[in-house]
């Protein structure tokens, strides 16, 4: 059971920590708290299933090895999903920047629309989910490939961020933008631009977490609900590890995994507990430490 609970804790902290690092990435720098980014990997993971669907019998006849057919469809809704968040920046959130409560009550309806979108989607397909192909069959120690490939790529996509923000010029800039908005425009920085981007790159995130959540922990299912879970899950974390603080969205998402893990394994029937968990942890980090782990300290006026 103590392996099961270190290996299972390990992969879910990873994807989870993936999951949110699109959350933490946009209110880090445009201080934007996204409610749709878990309807943006909602999205991602339709997309993919769509164009792997379309291009592996298209390519597979071609010799193309299946594994990289899945890469391209995933590349493939990552760059449709970071193009519809950049248009979704400027058309609906721009002009009501700065308004926290307008901006949490227009992303959390975009997320409703794009579950009726994929309801819309399977309803004509006549399916109850959308089927997710693996990117890797078998299993390794007893845990499924595709788990691990999940986990390898949250690290990784995590490393990268790191050292794309800390050693980048655009980097610098985010880095500038959400220490103060207006210095940084006053040194030339197009802030308007630089949000774009922004919400671009974390609804790419959003995209790879999507595809691997669901080709993972939901073993190959993508329903239309699969966004609500996550949602939880990512307020947690970012709320948990500090808004804005990437080190502590990786902390607070396998502090979270193991959390629920450790309810599965140990608390009876603690399957239908889980689902209930981050919503206890947000309520005791807002009560203890509003601030989280590594988050600055937001003075009220």
């Amino acid at each position: 059971m103590i392996e099961s609970i270190l290996i299972d804790g390990a992969i879910a902290g990873g994807i989870y920590s993936l999951l949110a690092l699109g959350f933490t990435l946009i209110y880090g720098v445009s201080g934007v708290i996204n409610l749709a980014h878990s309807g943006f990997f909602m999205i991602g993971a339709l997309l993919f299933a769509t164009s792997g669907a379309f291009l592996l019998p298209v390519l597979e006849p071609l010799g193309v090895i299946p594994t990289f057919i899945l890469i391209l469809a995933l590349i493939l809704a990552a760059i449709s999903v970071a193009t519809i968040g950049g248009i979704v920046y400027k058309l609906i959130i721009s002009p009501i920047i700065g308004d926290d409560v307008a901006i949490m009550v227009v992303t959390v309806s975009l997320a409703l629309i794009f579950q009726q979108i994929m309801l819309l989607a399977l309803d004509a397909a006549k399916l109850t989910y959308i089927p997710v192909a693996p990117f890797i069959r078998g299993a390794t120690w007893g845990v499924r490939n595709e788990s691990l490939l999940a986990f390898g790529v949250s690290v990784t996509l995590f490393i990268s961020l790191w050292i794309f923000i800390t050693k980048s010029k655009i980097g610098g800039a985010m880095r500038a933008v959400s220490q103060d908005r207006e210095v940084a425009m006053l040194m030339g920085i197009n802030t308007e631009r630089l949000y774009m981007l922004t919400m671009g790159i974390s609804a790419a995130f959003a995209t790879v977490a999507g595809v691997f959540y669901a080709s993972s922990v939901l073993v190959g299912q993508a329903p239309p609900h699969m966004w609500l879970q996550p949602l939880f899950s990512s307020f947690a974390i970012v709320i948990l590890g500090g808004l804005g603080s990437i080190k502590g969205t990786l902390i607070g998402g396998f502090i979270i995994a193991y959390t629920e893990t450790l309810v599965a394994y140990l608390i009876p029937q603690g399957g239908q507990i889980v689902p209930a968990v981050s919503l206890v942890i947000i309520m005791l980090i807002i009560l203890i430490r509003p601030k989280g782990l590594f988050g600055k300290r937001i003075e009220m006026e």
